[in-house]
């Protein structure tokens, strides 16, 4: 009986990683939508690139930071629990 639940266990720290995962889709998105929005800023008005520029790398961080959080949570659940 403790074999079944070791596997039950496992499949679900692995079920749980997978879905911590989903958070990396989220990321892209963002970061895309960010992107597109920049570039476009920078199509209008061209003036205004540095300004532009320093506000996507800030966003793209903040981004990027929940990507690596959902990354970390889906490797911990993945290879240490279970």
């Amino acid at each position: 009986m403790a074999g079944i639940n070791d596997d039950f266990t496992k499949g679900m720290s692995l079920l749980g990683a997978g879905l911590a995962a989903i958070g990396c889709c989220g990321s892209g998105i963002g970061q895309g939508y960010t992107g597109g929005k920049a570039v476009e800023a920078i199509a209008r008005n061209p003036e205004v690139e540095s300004k532009v520029r320093t506000q996507y790398i800030i966003a793209a961080a903040i981004t990027e930071s929940g990507s690596i959080y959902a990354l970390v949570i889906a490797i911990i659940l993945a290879f240490v629990t279970g």
